[in-house]
């Protein structure tokens, strides 16, 4: 894509059909799990926010889960891990967020990641204590390919529910969740989704139903910059994540563009031909990690089986 439109002269949002915006919404993440981050968040201008707060920070309270004795499959799948949120579990997590919309107020879209490996009925009992506090979203509650599930918890809760970062193209499993509206909606990652195209057409598909999309991105500024480019061009686009707001030299790893990229908020559409950046490749160099090389090969990805997942 960067190479054609550079050839044409032209931006890849053209490419895709034009653009339904300038700007771009970005919605913060707070990895640290703590409150006073959101306020952080809101500091540097962004009106969008999500929240980290998974069954993890409760672990340790007595009587908040219930699971079996010795338990250590904590990564296992959700139906299979036997892990259950009680009531005190459930007041618990409705604090944190009570909390959250004291310092944030009641009008900025706040978000929430991943909750942890639990259960059908602990997502449901979740998702009605949750429900005073106007989530935007609560994501990828049970795996993805679990339709009836998703269908299941969605038709219980009015939270909206949101999934999709581990799906790749929209014939291999959003269609059926858009098809069989099992979620409020779709949440692709661009770099794994299928690239710019094929999450423009999930997108667009989504749309037809009424489904809106946000991205879920955690990449380098290439990635960043491709899904502004397919965020512009996609009407039902809500917010696109970013995760690298704390790291100082990220927005130096590309030339080409104003920066900081955001501001209030939103990232600029590059207008340059392509993506409308070029690597800087002294500062690439710079940040390798340990025992790495620039362009160096990548047969692992040539193999049956690489460090891909299929459900988070």
């Amino acid at each position: 894509w960067d190479l054609a439109g550079k050839a044409y002269g032209v931006p890849v949002y053209q490419m895709l059909g034009g653009r339904y915006r300038d700007r771009i919404r970005l919605y913060a993440d707070t990895p640290d799990g703590q409150v006073t981050g959101l306020k952080k968040r809101i500091e540097q201008g962004f009106t969008f926010l999500k929240y980290d707060c998974g069954i993890q920070t409760i672990r340790n309270v007595p009587g908040a889960l219930a699971y079996p004795t010795n338990q250590t499959n904590w990564r296992g799948k959700h139906p299979f891990t036997a892990i259950q949120l009680s009531d005190k579990g459930a007041a618990l997590m409705a604090e944190r967020f009570a909390e959250v919309r004291d310092v944030v107020g009641g009008t900025i879209p706040v978000a929430s990641d991943h909750f942890g490996h639990i259960g059908v009925n602990s997502c449901i009992k979740l998702g009605k204590v949750l429900q005073p506090y106007t989530l935007a979203w609560l994501e990828d509650m049970v795996p993805w390919e679990y339709t009836d599930m998703l269908k299941e918890i969605k038709n219980a809760i009015d939270v909206p529910l949101l999934t999709g970062e581990d799906i790749y193209t929209l014939d291999g499993g959003f269609k059926e969740l858009i098809d069989e509206r099992a979620v409020d909606m779709v949440h692709p990652d661009l770099a794994t989704a299928g690239g710019i195209l094929e999450t423009k057409k999930i997108g667009d598909y989504a749309e037809q139903s009424g489904i809106a999309m946000p991205l879920h991105f955690a990449g380098t500024p290439v990635c960043f910059m491709a899904n502004l480019h397919c965020a512009a061009a996609t009407e039902n686009f809500v917010a696109l994540e970013h995760h690298s707001v704390d790291v100082d030299w990220w927005e130096d790893l590309v030339t080409g563009v104003d920066k900081p990229f955001h501001t209030d908020g939103f990232a600029r559409v590059p207008e340059g031909p392509g993506l409308g950046i070029e690597l800087n490749l002294d500062v690439i160099k710079e940040h390798l990690e340990r025992g790495t090389e620039l362009f160096a090969p990548t047969e692992e990805w040539n193999q049956d089986r690489s460090n891909d997942r299929l459900w988070s």
